[in-house]
């Protein structure tokens, strides 16, 4: 089965809106995993302006499933996943100013520099992934950044699923073979929600873990935190 990691970024928006710490996103961390999710990603941004560095300090003793933690690898990041050492960081190529992640990273134009920044989590034993578009020759230089696993972003599929989701998994499903085949394993998100998770999900081979956050909290307002986890559950069944 694919494992859901829950992304609790918008927790800590809506705390950081109106300071204090309601809602707490040490307690949200603790009850996503009790209620069954498999993992907890954060993606601590430079400004702050959700996840703060200190929340993923004091979210790591509480993990007692998976810690994934997103970012650019600045050297601040760098420091802060050496220090946390998360079972998983997924490198994603955000500018600062990025409202949110919107591509995938040129691993022919970087792939010097990310041979170089998973070679050093690896020396840390964390386990790594990279934020693709299913780009299939980009997908292939991927590979050669000893990487471990993608994600592949998948919010051109979730744009495109309701006119055509034949059409637009076709590309995903593509990408997911080269990465499979080559030996990485396979993450996705961004996007994916309880309308479109389910058709992915069954659709893309090899598929280890999705990690969902924007869709899965405000579908929680309505359901319910435990409800809403277990709904996103029984879809990648």
């Amino acid at each position: 089965m694919t494992r859901l990691s829950v992304n609790i970024n918008k927790i800590a928006t809506l705390r950081n809106a109106r300071g204090g710490n309601i809602p707490d996103v040490v307690k949200a961390a603790i009850d996503c995993q009790r209620y069954g999710s498999d993992g907890i990603t954060v993606h601590p941004r430079p400004d702050e302006r959700h996840i703060r560095y200190q929340d993923v300090r004091d979210i790591k003793p509480i993990i007692n499933t998976e810690f994934n933690i997103e970012g650019y690898p600045s050297e601040r990041f760098l420091n802060l996943v050496k220090e946390i050492k998360p079972e998983q960081v997924t490198l994603v190529p955000d500018p600062p100013e990025a409202l949110t992640s919107s591509e995938g990273w040129d691993t022919r134009k970087n792939k010097s520099f990310l041979i170089e920044i998973i070679g050093l989590l690896k020396e840390n034993g964390i386990r790594t992934s990279i934020f693709m578009s299913p780009d299939i020759e980009l997908m292939q230089y991927a590979v050669q950044t000893g990487t471990d696993r993608v994600e592949l972003y998948t919010e051109p599929y979730a744009t495109g699923y309701k006119a055509d989701r034949e059409k637009a998994i076709a590309p995903f499903i593509r990408a997911a073979i080269v990465a499979k085949d080559a030996g990485l394993g396979i993450n996705a998100g961004h996007d994916l929600s309880l309308e479109n998770l389910k058709f992915f999900a069954h659709h893309i081979p090899g598929l280890l873990e999705v990690s969902i956050g924007h869709a899965l909290i405000s579908d929680s307002l309505y359901f319910g935190l435990e409800n809403t986890i277990q709904m996103y559950k029984r879809l990648l069944v």
